[in-house]
């Protein structure tokens, strides 16, 4: 995808984060955003300053882990703007802790975001896309699903995150090949970040009524919790430089996008183990003090 001048956006989780970062490159480039986040204020202050500096933006309350949200966010972006060219399933959440420590109410949520929501995305907005590019023969679109480095790795503590996270890149990976064997006009990525200030470990202050889990935070969720917002909080990669790498590998049709690769040398290590039948490699074998934080949190001695 070349043309990005009043081509449409819609954006998912774009009241912060990547997804705010995504708009604002959005803007600048002259594109008309469709911003859907569940948090209301924040979206509106979002979409405002947008707005100011002359952006086309609408914008919807969404949770993506309802089908009839996510069509009504289409319906509302088709009547508004007439087309969709490049969609951002970027909505996402975390949780951690020792997966069997997971309750019920923490994998509803964050399979409900992360996975349910690039599900729906994908599901609604890929047909509606195609119907666009039949009516308009210099149609160019893109799709890009938000995963993490941790839908190529499987670090302790963080069970439910990886399973939703791994399940977006065999997602994405499917959409890209299956839009390629019909010769569509619509590119695929898969955005792999690793640490970036973003907000994700604060996630849990918008969890939903529906699947709140008022149990008290077991050990390993606290020690989880904490390494998380320590490494979260030291990332020195900032969520807009993942925006203008995300921008540039639209542009080049790039499929897989990094925030960090020099941490590939962890994802390299795990295919190496899988094909020579390895056990698996302790992810943080070249930080040991994390994993020593995590198990001393664990035991109650942090």
């Amino acid at each position: 995808m070349k043309k990005f001048q009043n081509s449409v956006a819609v954006i998912t989780g774009a009241a912060s984060g990547f997804g705010r970062e995504f708009a604002i490159v959005g803007a600048r480039l002259g594109m008309k955003l469709v911003l859907a986040d569940v948090q209301q204020d924040a979206l509106n202050t979002t979409a405002a300053e947008l707005q100011a500096q002359g952006a086309d933006v609408l914008a919807m309350t969404c949770d993506v882990r309802k089908a009839e949200q996510v069509e009504a966010l289409a319906k509302a972006a088709m009547a508004r703007f007439g087309a969709v060219h490049l969609l951002f399933n970027n909505a996402g959440v975390g949780a951690g802790g020792l997966i069997w420590e997971s309750s019920q109410a923490d994998w509803e949520w964050v399979l409900g975001v992360n996975l349910w929501g690039v599900i729906h995305g994908v599901r609604v907005f890929t047909p509606l896309m195609l119907e666009c590019a039949k009516h308009d023969p210099n149609y160019e679109g893109h799709i890009v699903n938000t995963a993490s480095m941790a839908g190529l790795l499987n670090p302790p503590t963080m069970g439910v995150y990886n399973v939703s996270k791994h399940a977006v890149v065999s997602l994405s990976e499917t959409l890209y090949h299956d839009l390629d064997l019909i010769g569509a006009p619509i590119g695929a990525s898969v955005l792999c970040p690793y640490f970036v200030q973003t907000g994700i470990s604060q996630s849990h202050k918008h969890r939903p009524d529906d699947v709140r889990d008022d149990a008290a935070p077991t050990a390993s969720q606290r020690a989880s919790q904490v390494t998380l917002e320590k490494a979260v909080s030291s990332g020195k990669v900032s969520a807009a430089e993942v925006a203008e790498r995300t921008f540039d590998a639209i542009s080049n049709n790039t499929f897989y996008i990094y925030s960090h690769p020099a941490a590939l040398g962890n994802v390299q290590k795990r295919m190496e183990d899988i094909i020579t039948g390895s056990n698996p490699a302790d992810p943080y074998e070249a930080a040991p003090h994390v994993r020593e934080k995590l198990q001393a949190g664990i035991k109650g001695a942090a």
